[in-house]
């Protein structure tokens, strides 16, 4: 069974998802840990209600973000880590951990990459530019993390449709309910052995 590190920003409900398809037994892995990039996060109290340890890692308590991401790559070959989700993580990935786990950290990105994607397309920001694009669909990518933004290989997409009358916040709502579902299958089928 495969070890596997979550990182998380914010509320925490894609980490909620694996959770429970790790409980049901649907996704063979054990989450070894969740690291968070800011403390007081509703992802935090996800993590240590289901009893997974949870390390938080803020870039300002350190000299430079490579500083932060070689202590935090000790810990996760401390932990035995073996693979990578980010699951609504907002810090970018600098070289070094990306290139300690080559292939080994998937992201969950709310747009049907590679369009909406890149520097500056995060959260509520992502639904408010497709529905000003003017887009009748949208969805969710789970995709490989390289050194660029949201540029790695797809591994796979679930599309949903857009509404004339969707606000960002509607649009968001139907797309992170998708998320729920693409995150655990795709980490099924890329980790279940």
């Amino acid at each position: 069974m495969k070890k596997i590190a979550v990182f998380v920003s914010g509320g925490g409900t894609d980490l909620q998802s694996i959770i429970d398809a790790v409980k049901s037994g649907d996704l063979k892995v054990e989450i070894a840990l969740v690291i968070a990039s800011k403390a007081g996060i509703f992802a935090i109290k996800r993590a240590e209600e289901a009893g997974i340890p949870v390390s938080v890692y803020e870039k300002k308590n350190y000299e430079t973000i490579e500083e932060m991401y070689d202590e935090l790559i000790d810990e996760l070959n401390e932990k035995g880590v073996e693979f990578i989700v980010l699951a609504g993580y907002l810090t970018i990935l600098t070289s070094n951990i990306i290139n300690a786990f080559r292939r080994k950290i998937v992201n969950i990105h709310p747009a049907l990459l590679p369009k909406f994607g890149g520097h500056g397309y995060y959260g509520m920001r992502v639904h408010k530019e497709v529905i000003l694009a003017g887009e009748t669909e949208s969805g969710a990518t789970v995709h490989y993390v390289d050194e660029g933004t949201d540029t790695g290989e797809i591994i796979s997409q679930i599309k949903v449709p857009v509404y004339p009358y969707d606000t960002p916040e509607t649009l968001q709502a139907r797309v992170l309910e998708k998320e729920h579902e693409l995150l655990p299958n795709t980490l099924k089928k890329l980790l279940n052995e």
